[in-house]
């Protein structure tokens, strides 16, 4: 071997060698990046176990108890026969169905419309800014600010067929009283306009919000083109609060449909089934008597969920159509 192929293998020998011992070391970029990465995963994990101890596992026993028969006694020691469809189906045939599913519908419908629309008006009229506006929007906040007992108590106070000082203002203006909560003609409205005049200060304050974000510019614009105030909330106001609207909808769906406190401080669903929802018939199937229904209470409340999936799915798509 010449002295040229010795040297030539050696500086191969050592090259190789060096190779080997940089592809052993760790890149500069790499320890950094797992670092990162485990900080990520520790800053998720608080979020994971939440929604797994307080969504996914509750979300999944509800499920399990419609599909089992459960008593009092199985509820205990954990032996419930598999039923699958049975508690759906008994409930779909029961008598109670129908008017609540009407119910249900009247009071989510009726409250949004009235609660988006009285809500839009004082926004709009709130934002002209004008000599103590920002005192009597903070005042219109405190039904919200309430606690539920609180307002709920209120409403039954004021609507009470004897004493209650909605009754003594028809009495003085020569109208007949009117059994608010205990006729079921009243009971339902009763029940909407107190859920109403809960609701409108949250539909205030988003959209009011949503307001805000509006340029002053586009407004001056209509004005030197002699645009009238409806045609600037028609033609400016309205089209752009569509997401901001969108998203006070879809909330206040999704809470007017498990409202509880409110119907069952008021008229406790009744009387009869004139003011049951599905909540209030979910809570009396479960809680209602000494032996509790658990496993049709938990189908209704699973209905509950699905009818506010659907629409929350019926959100998403449209707001994808909106950004498309």
């Amino acid at each position: 071997m010449t002295a040229t192929q010795i040297t030539a293998s050696t500086g191969t020998g050592d090259t190789g060698r060096a190779a080997e011992r940089s592809a052993a070391l760790p890149t500069p970029g790499r320890r950094p990046r797992r670092r990162g990465q485990w900080a990520a995963w520790a800053f998720l994990a608080p979020v994971v176990v939440y929604l797994v101890v307080f969504y996914a596992y509750p979300l999944y026993r509800n499920l399990d108890l419609s599909l089992r028969d459960y008593t009092v006694r199985s509820f205990i020691d954990g032996n419930a026969p598999f039923v699958w469809f049975a508690n759906y189906v008994a409930i779909f045939q029961d008598p109670t169905f129908w008017p609540a599913l009407a119910n249900t519908a009247t009071f989510t419908l009726v409250s949004i419309a009235f609660q988006y629309s009285i809500g839009m008006a004082l926004a709009v009229f709130f934002f002209q800014r004008f000599p103590l506006s920002a005192t009597l929007r903070a005042l219109f906040l405190v039904p919200w600010l309430l606690p539920l007992l609180v307002s709920a108590s209120a409403w039954s106070w004021m609507l009470n067929s004897d004493s209650g000082v909605v009754n003594a203002a028809l009495s003085a203006a020569g109208i007949d009283p009117v059994n608010w909560l205990t006729s079921p003609q009243w009971a339902l409205v009763s029940v909407l306009i107190a859920n109403i005049w809960i609701g409108v200060p949250f539909n205030l304050v988003i959209l009011y919000s949503g307001l805000q974000n509006i340029s002053t510019d586009i407004y001056e614009a209509a004005s030197i083109d002699g645009a009238n105030a409806w045609q600037k909330f028609w033609r400016i106001t309205f089209p752009l609060l569509r997401p901001v609207s969108a998203i006070t909808i879809l909330l206040g769906l999704v809470y007017t449909l498990k409202v509880f406190d409110i119907i069952w401080i008021m008229t406790r669903g009744g009387p009869g089934s004139s003011s049951t929802t599905f909540a209030i018939w979910s809570y009396r199937l479960g809680f209602g008597s000494a032996l509790p229904d658990l496993s049709p209470a938990a189908a209704v409340g699973n209905l509950l969920i699905v009818i506010a999936l659907v629409f929350g799915l019926i959100y998403i798509r449209a707001q994808r159509r909106l950004e498309v």
